[in-house]
């Protein structure tokens, strides 16, 4: 059965996009059918996939206004050995063309379902804030994956976070629940982090991976080459978390 999960938290730069890319990377190199769909205007997931946001013609813009089939939008990094939804600039305007929707929350989750079927895992990379393509997000997937890092604000936003998945199930995505939360970024020689990670343990409990991502200067590099760090270096440490993440999924 196909699993969708959405990777999400409003609060930037704390390696969800890294987390989406490489974790699709690393489930497809475990033999899984992978679909990751950007969902961010941004369009760094489109970037580190291998693909230029710029010569996209075919986005995700065009399949959440229904001008297009996600079939049509659809290509394969090759890079990563997984399928892409692309993204470009074009995507920032599509809440406010999706005002006048019905429905507007549920256009992700109609147009997965005729491709649905073909992939063991659909990856959706949210953008950095609560708005309407995020809602789309949560409304499409089966769970959630809150990547973060252990610092104090980040703690502050998960509240925010967690209320807002609260809500979607109540009144859009009944069967939404958290999938766990990832520690990004990750430096055991940082005091502060290393109280906050005790402190999402004692809260969350098995909510949250094994798997910690550490800080690495391999993972910052890959997205300027176009590749998931498992093809840009296979052996740093933050090639082994994400597969060490991928095992942790697929073994749960």
């Amino acid at each position: 059965m196909t699993k969708i999960l959405a990777i999400a938290n409003q609060k930037g730069g704390v390696g969800k996009t890294t987390t989406s890319v490489n974790l699709a990377a690393s489930l497809a190199a475990s033999d899984m059918d992978v679909l990751l769909v950007d969902l961010d205007p941004q369009a760094n997931a489109t970037m580190g996939s291998g693909t230029d946001k710029q010569i996209a013609r075919t986005t995700v813009y065009q399949v959440l206004l229904g001008e297009a089939p996600l079939q049509a939008a659809r290509v394969t990094s090759t890079q990563g050995k997984y399928d892409l939804v692309p993204a470009n600039r074009d995507l920032a305007g599509a809440e406010v063309e999706m005002v006048g929707f019905e429905r507007r929350e549920a256009r992700l989750r109609a147009a997965l379902e005729p491709v649905q079927d073909e992939y063991d895992y659909i990856l959706i990379d949210c953008p950095p804030a609560l708005n309407l393509l995020t809602l789309n997000g949560l409304c499409a997937a089966h769970a959630v994956m809150i990547p973060m890092q252990c610092e104090y604000y980040a703690l502050e936003g998960l509240s925010d976070l967690v209320n807002t998945i609260k809500r979607v199930r109540s009144s859009f995505n009944p069967s939404l629940r958290i999938e766990g939360l990832l520690r990004t970024m990750f430096d055991p020689r940082n005091i502060l982090a290393q109280q906050v990670s005790d402190q999402l343990q004692k809260h969350f409990g098995d909510k949250v991976y094994r798997t910690v991502i550490p800080r690495n200067v391999r993972l910052a590099e890959a997205p300027g080459f176009g590749l998931p760090v498992l093809y840009h270096d296979g052996q740093s440490k933050g090639a082994q978390a994400y597969l060490e993440l991928a095992r942790e999924i697929l073994n749960a």
